[in-house]
């Protein structure tokens, strides 16, 4: 009978324990925390099993052997965790966080190239969301069983910004009725363009959040590799549209429990479950995101307050940097980069630069630029609208003619984008408005100008000389103004001539002949000088 108790004692501890590991996913791994938190509970456990098996009372407690091992092996457990914690810390270990990440100096007009105006990611995580409920209201055929997922991943998908979201069972019963086939689509939203797609897929997604037991994303990796401390997910979509979840491995640099970064990213694919491992130099181009931003951020604040120690970055606080509240994304070269203002410790009412940060590689950018930080940017993009009461998105960092600018997205109370705001990095009061991107570029683009932050591009093209006929004749309205266009005898050219600066093209006729002066353009030259040679 007693072995039979010992026996089912035994059984329902190992149960617990796997019943435990089965929920909460711990990574087995001396760098985890989780790992030595549990091997104490479990040491305790075993102490108060003990006791009550052996019926011990206090006196025989105290001069027991196998409590007395027991207690220095926890004892021991408990100072070993509480000295790696002190030795990982930046306490003692300043320099080697500030050197975790590596930082160069950017050229900010060489390194961030003009985006075209369907390349500007225009929308927020927020508005995606919107929109992505909206377009899973009109699918008839999923709404009832399928929700879109929060996750909204920004991505590069075929060099175009976008967000991608799988869906997710709407309830238990949903799952249970809908889990053979998988997950039937996701959600592919251009940031630019706010077009948004659902992609439906030939072979269901298998392995999600939202599913339950081993088909669970987490439990999934947890099971393939039982020592590897994971990051956060992230869903992305490889060039030919197949789903995948991109799990970035932690890895620890500064003693136990400190300096992580990331040492490698597992890549699931999210119909068939397979898995790859790769070390985080070798990951695929086509992935985006290994590092997580706010990852970034904090390696980021090591490097720019621990430059003369800990103690300098409590107290006296020189040369200290920190980044700003918030961060944004902006799309480079294929990548996706994390951007996020920089500001000092003593005095954050502006910035001091920005910091660009590539999410796959690590890859840090510096660039020592005072203005405004983010904060009074989205406030006087709001002022120009107080009207409308719209609200301002986390702006974006763009180069406008080599000016640092914020691109900003107001939106209204149902979180939908209506206008857009150009706020310059230097100078904050020069604020831009328009409908669209264009216009709001147009608008700027004028303020820099008027603002003598600009000046107007000399033109510095060649004066030419043409005779001859008129063969044809043609006219237009540009911005209000009229013009006509000419061509001459001999001539492929078409000559732009203003009515504003030369009424008298009002008299052109076919078979006449001019002499004009003009500047050669692309395709239309433009006419400085028009005179009637005869008829």
């Amino acid at each position: 009978m007693k072995r039979s108790r010992k026996l089912m004692i035994v059984a329902g501890v190992i149960l617990a324990a796997a019943l435990y590991y089965y929920v909460a996913l711990p990574a087995i791994n001396i760098h985890s925390s989780q790992t030595w938190f549990v091997l104490l509970f479990l040491l305790v456990v075993i102490g108060v099993l003990y006791m009550g098996r052996k019926k011990l009372r206090p006196v025989e407690m105290r001069t027991n052997k196998f409590l007395k091992a027991l207690g220095v092996l926890i004892l021991a457990l408990g100072v070993i965790y509480l000295v790696g914690t002190l030795l990982s810390s930046p306490i003692v270990n300043a320099k080697k966080y500030q050197q975790l990440m590596k930082v160069e100096e950017g050229n900010f007009a060489e390194d961030v190239e003009e985006l075209s105006f369907d390349k500007i990611p225009i929308l927020d995580k927020d508005t995606a969301e919107i929109l992505g409920d909206r377009k899973m209201g009109s699918m008839v055929d999923m709404v009832s069983q399928f929700d879109a997922d929060e996750i909204y991943s920004q991505i590069n998908y075929q060099d175009n910004p976008y967000r991608v979201t799988p869906l997710k069972y709407a309830s238990l019963i949903k799952w249970f009725t809908n889990r053979s086939e998988g997950i039937p689509a996701y959600i592919r939203i251009n940031m630019a363009t706010q077009a948004t797609e659902l992609v439906k897929l030939e072979e269901g997604i298998k392995y999600t959040t939202s599913e339950h037991f081993n088909r669970n994303i987490y439990r999934h990796l947890r099971f393939a590799h039982p020592t590897y401390i994971y990051g956060e997910l992230s869903f992305e979509i490889d060039e030919e549209g197949t789903p995948y979840w991109i799990a970035p491995v932690k890895q620890y640099n500064i003693g136990l429990f400190g300096g992580e970064t990331v040492g490698k990213v597992v890549i699931c694919n999210a119909v068939t479950g397979e898995m790859d491992t790769y070390e985080i130099e070798d990951v695929p181009q086509w992935v985006d995101r290994a590092y997580s931003a706010d990852l970034l951020v904090q390696l980021f604040d090591y490097y720019g307050t621990l430059k003369h120690g800990f103690l300098n970055s409590i107290l006296s606080q020189k040369d200290c940097l920190k980044t700003t509240d918030g961060y944004n994304y902006l799309a480079l070269d294929d990548d996706v980069w994390m951007y996020t203002g920089v500001t000092s410790v003593n005095q954050d009412q502006s910035n001091v630069g920005f910091v660009l940060s590539n999410q796959r590689t690590m890859e840090t950018k510096y660039y020592e630029v005072e203005g405004a930080t983010e904060a009074a940017a989205m406030s006087s993009a709001e002022g120009q609208v107080q009207n409308l009461k719209y609200t301002a998105t986390f702006p974006l960092l763009l180069n406008i003619a080599d000016e640092p600018t914020y691109f900003i997205a107001l939106k209204d109370d149902a979180g939908l984008v209506k206008k857009y705001a150009m706020v310059n990095v230097q100078k904050y009061q020069i604020v831009a408005i328009g409908d669209s991107v264009s216009q709001c570029e147009d608008n700027y683009l004028e303020l820099l100008l008027s603002n003598g932050v600009k000046e107007a591009e000399k033109d510095t093209r060649e004066v030419m000389e043409i005779s001859g006929a008129i063969t044809k004749v043609a006219q237009a309205v540009i911005d209000g103004t009229s013009h006509y266009y000419l061509m001459l005898e001999g001539s492929e050219g078409i000559f732009d001539v203003s009515v504003v600066d030369f009424i008298d093209v009002v008299r052109c006729e076919p078979g006449q002949k001019v002499k004009l002066e003009y500047k050669e353009g692309e395709k239309i030259n433009t006419v400085m000088s028009l005179e009637f040679t005869g008829e």
